[in-house]
């Protein structure tokens, strides 16, 4: 058995020649260059990067909001980004956004029609109240009021759908109307274009229309509200066609063709009352 020489002990013959020969065979059988390790920090940020992408995709988020506003008595028109017009009824107030995959408006108040440019990937959607209208490229109108939503749809086709209630959904095809009445939708009808566009010539029309609706639009014309003091005058028909440019004479015409009397305010508000003796 061979032990390890100390510094004093002679070196044998073998260790001789290898300390002579040592550098010669470290050129002749060089170790390995060991390679470097590879950093796994790119591998890493890009598959953030990818699950971000995946992230932001699905969530679907904004990346620029516009708000729009039409004053008393305006009409205004916005030609969008994407191609798109919207057209704006007095009093109307709009706020558009633009997503990764949608392109989205919310009509806070008011009327607007609709003309959206068609795409395949990017579906055009408007949130009305409880109404949720979804298109890919049609021609529609959403009215909004105080309790209900009313979308008309002119050219092709528009899903509504309650925002309360997603299980509610229904298609409109041309020619069909229907409500969204407190988060219901309520029956398809045949929609009359000709009287859900009249705003567009200024003008109000009305057949046999409960007098609560019709209140409804007029008020898009008036800055100082309008009340219905006795609840059993919601449902009072009224009918013709009257000029949104002064509603000031259409509100002093229904004393004439209704059982009721105004009173104004010193702020403008309007009260409608049962007439005496009328109920």
């Amino acid at each position: 058995m061979n032990t390890p020489s100390s510094p004093d002990q002679p070196l044998s013959a073998e260790d001789e020649t290898l300390a002579r020969h040592r550098e010669e065979l470290r050129k002749r059988f060089p170790m390995p260059t060991p390679k470097p390790r590879k950093s796994r920090t790119p591998v890493i940020a890009g598959a953030l990067l990818v699950l971000v992408g995946v992230g932001l995709f699905w969530t679907d988020p904004s990346y620029r909001v516009e708000q729009y506003t039409s004053a008393i008595g305006e009409r205004r028109v916005l030609d969008l980004a994407d191609g798109s017009r919207v057209v704006l009824d007095s009093g109307t107030q709009v706020e558009v956004s633009w997503h990764l995959r949608s392109r989205r408006v919310e009509l806070n108040a008011g009327q607007a029609l609709f003309d959206i440019s068609k795409t395949v990937f990017r579906p055009f959607q408007v949130d009305a109240g409880a109404a949720r209208v979804t298109v890919l490229g049609t021609l529609f109108n959403v009215a909004r009021e105080e309790k209900a939503v009313h979308v008309a749809l002119l050219r092709g086709s528009v899903d509504v759908q309650s925002i309360t209630d997603p299980a509610q959904q229904r298609r409109l095809i041309p020619g069909q109307q229907l409500a969204v009445l407190n988060g219901q939708l309520q029956p398809t009808d045949n929609a009359d274009t000709s009287r859900v566009l009249a705003w567009q010539d200024r003008k109000l029309v009305f057949s046999r229309t409960p007098l609560s609706q019709a209140i409804a639009q007029i008020q898009r014309y008036r800055q100082a509200p309008i009340r219905l003091d006795d609840p059993g005058l919601a449902d009072l028909p009224i009918s013709g066609v009257f000029k949104t440019d002064n509603v000031e004479d259409l509100l002093d015409l229904l004393p004439h063709i209704l059982p009721l009397t105004l009173a104004r305010d010193a702020d403008g508000t309007l009260h409608l009352m049962h007439r005496a003796g009328k109920k």
